[in-house]
């Protein structure tokens, strides 16, 4: 990792401006986006980040104190309400989740023969109306210049956006389920023995959620031993609460192992993304957040409950129903069924201990569509190809 001043870094083929706001849910996103623009040949990668202090926690190499640095061969630089010098923007620039660009910038691209062709890389969603404004422009005036932004929709279908992943990721991922001595290795670099042959992992990343509790409490109660992998964060009352640990809520840390009934809770510290990747592919059920670990979940293969981002006036739910009419299509009715009621169980705070109760009903058939689906969405390619291609029509 090294600093550089701006006159000494090279031209960049990409900006990509990102406001963090959820901690690790846009950076994420983002991250991800630049390490593979740059690891599969796209270019030079500038990403502006306004909140180095959080990015630090999902990327170890990356130093707060700096205001620009190379880590992964991309080049961070800290988003400031002004500019450093001689800052030129690059080829594409990419405003994720429509943050603002700071007007300087824009300027500077309005100054530029040909202009940068400006992306805004927005939210995930499934509703239907996304296909309708994917890639339209919307014309930006800038003094008395004009330059167009583009709005770029990742999505679930042919005429969306698709999702982020990464060449090789699959493959990668096959090797590691497939591979029983090191799943049985990685489970002790956790402090856990080898999976037992009718113990049920879990892993648990979301946000609060009453649901949390009765669920957690059925898994006390299980005929199943469950153990629960849970990254430090949010959740963390809820679920010690349904375990009957409240007394362990203000003393719990990364490394404790705690136990109630018939669960067990691993207490995990925040890690990279490469390491929560592992921890999805070597669990049978991913309870997710927000988009990034939402859509690492899909690439895991396995079974995955979605805990939405709550909105006002209940929009979350709009677009929880839009991802489950595209995912559980495929299912059979009862066990589609049964999947909507949970999944609205767990973003509503609503009891979700019946529910659970079935799950030995259903689970072959989820475990099964895990697989099919992830292949699914490749069918169209991923979401970086769909960009390249879209930006070459236009550059």
């Amino acid at each position: 990792m090294t600093t550089s001043s701006p006159r000494n870094l090279p031209p960049f083929d990409w900006d990509i401006f990102c406001c963090v706001v959820d901690n690790f849910g846009d950076i994420g996103v983002t991250w991800r986006l630049a390490r593979q623009l740059e690891q599969e040949g796209h270019g030079k990668v500038r990403l502006w980040v306004d909140d180095l202090a959080s990015f630090a926690r999902i990327c170890p190499g990356l130093d707060p104190a700096q205001d620009g640095q190379w880590v992964a061969g991309i080049y961070i630089q800290l988003w400031h309400d002004t500019l450093p010098a001689d800052v030129t923007p690059a080829t594409v620039v990419i405003e994720a989740f429509a943050c603002k660009l700071p007007a300087p910038f824009i300027d500077r691209m309005a100054g530029l023969t040909p202009s940068p062709c400006w992306v805004n890389l927005e939210y995930l969603s499934a509703e239907s109306w996304v296909e309708d404004c994917h890639g339209l422009a919307s014309p930006q005036r800038v003094g008395n210049l004009s330059l167009n932004k583009y709005f770029f929709f990742p999505g679930f279908t042919a005429k969306t956006g698709g999702l982020l992943c990464e060449r090789g990721l699959i493959a990668e991922r096959d090797q590691w389920q497939q591979d029983k001595a090191g799943l049985a290795a990685y489970w002790a670099s956790l402090g856990l023995p080898a999976q037992q042959e009718n113990e049920l992992r879990v892993s648990l990343f979301t946000y609060e959620s009453d649901a949390l509790v009765s669920l957690v409490a059925s898994w006390c109660q299980s005929p199943t031993p469950v153990t629960l992998l849970l990254p430090l964060g949010r959740s963390l009352q809820d679920v010690l609460r349904g375990a009957g640990l409240e007394q362990a809520i203000a003393t719990a840390k990364a490394g404790d192992l705690l136990h109630s009934g018939n669960l067990t809770i691993k207490l995990l510290p925040m890690t990279d993304q490469a390491g929560y990747d592992r921890l999805l592919w070597s669990c049978d059920l991913n309870l997710v957040r927000g988009e990034d670990s939402f859509v690492r979940a899909q690439w895991a293969s396995r079974p995955f409950l979605w805990h939405i981002y709550p909105q006002e006036e209940q929009a979350h739910m709009v677009k929880l129903d839009g991802f489950l009419d595209h995912y559980l299509a495929d299912l059979p009715p009862d066990a589609a069924q049964w999947l909507r009621a949970f999944s609205h169980a767990l973003n509503q705070g609503e009891q979700t201990c019946e529910l659970w109760a079935q799950w030995p009903r259903y689970n072959a058939s989820w475990q099964q569509h895990g697989r099919s689906w992830s292949q699914k969405l490749l069918t169209d390619g991923d979401l970086v190809t769909r960009l390249v291609k879209f930006l070459e029509s236009r550059i």
